[in-house]
């Protein structure tokens, strides 16, 4: 099953990125990323910028809402991700809980929409 595990983190481990006195923090990253990768299991991911980067749009009606910036202000945001391909939703939870923010912000599984998951999900 292919499952999207995605890494929230609090404000402070987005500015740790840049800091150059946070090389533990981003060492513990590019071990966890290596293992993932060395497994066998990545389909793809990446980290990706802080949230003040992104953009967010809504159409409602026939007008754009354009908004700098996440449209939730919440405590923790999206960093990146993982799509990966293991056996079950255990498999994945395991791997969800070795990434460096499973202690500090939290790390969402979802399944992947596939033709095969779709299958399975009308079967229930």
């Amino acid at each position: 099953m292919q499952y999207m595990l995605m890494f929230y983190q609090p404000a402070a481990e987005f500015e740790q990125r840049n800091d150059a006195s946070s090389q533990a923090y981003r060492a513990s990253w590019v071990a966890y990323a290596d293992a993932v990768r060395q497994s066998g299991i990545s389909l793809g991911g990446h980290g990706l910028l802080p949230p003040m980067t992104g953009t967010t749009l809504r159409v409602r009606g026939d007008k754009r809402q354009v908004q700098d910036g996440p449209f939730a202000d919440t405590k923790e945001q999206l960093g990146g991700y993982f799509v990966v391909d293991v056996p079950d939703l255990d498999a994945a939870l395991e791997w969800a809980a070795r990434a460096p923010c499973a202690a500090s912000g939290g790390v969402e599984v979802r399944p992947v929409f596939t033709a095969t998951a779709a299958a399975g999900a009308s079967q229930t």
